[in-house]
């Protein structure tokens, strides 16, 4: 397995896998696709593609199988999330997800959550207090170098300094900022402003 820290040390470029979700229309528990766009450090390198369901709770499995199942998972050091659910309320369990692909799992996020409103809004759906007991499980929110996050299988500090390594500029990393863009224009024939 590869190892993040030693890479970092290493000097080595750092491969990962960052996922987003593409546009979607909000209907309870329709498909929703979602983009895995694979670099080395913020070099293009290759995609994935899958489906999960709106509001479900197949997220965690779905990207699980796409990883392990792919050609890219023996060289991948680290699996970037665009926030810690994709297809509105679909939660991803990331202790679970880096346990199953053996690799560290970082939710990355644009702003610091307000989470009495997202569980405020769970309160709408038949298992939004286990959803909002998988954002918990996913561990303390941390701030560092620019970052907002939350990680399991690393260190605060190794994640921060792999977050850097992958972004160009701002504090999106490029796997994520791509698969944003790439999801976007598959879905409605062009990439959207926000990446």
């Amino acid at each position: 397995m590869p190892s993040l820290e030693t890479a970092l040390k290493s000097g080595k470029a750092i491969r990962t896998i960052g996922f987003d979700d593409a546009p979607f229309k909000r209907k309870p528990f329709s498909p929703v696709n979602i983009s895995g766009i694979v670099c080395s450090n913020t070099r293009f390198e290759g995609m994935l593609w899958g489906e999960v369901q709106q509001d479900g709770s197949d997220a965690t499995e779905v990207i699980t199988r796409m990883i392990l199942n792919s050609k890219f998972h023996p060289q991948v050091h680290l699996i970037i999330i665009d926030g810690i659910a994709v297809g509105g309320f679909n939660v991803i369990d990331l202790k679970s997800l880096s346990q199953n692909i053996n690799r560290p799992c970082v939710s990355v996020m644009r702003h610091l959550p307000d989470l009495n409103a997202i569980k405020k809004a769970l309160k709408n759906l038949d298992d939004g207090d286990k959803k909002f007991d998988l954002i918990m499980k996913a561990g303390e929110i941390y701030q560092q170098k620019g970052f907002i996050y939350q990680v399991c299988g690393s260190t605060p500090e190794t994640t921060a300094q792999a977050l850097l390594a992958l972004t160009d500029q701002g504090n999106v990393p490029e796997a994520l900022r791509l698969a944003h863009l790439i999801g976007s224009a598959i879905m409605t024939g062009q990439s959207s402003r926000r990446a």
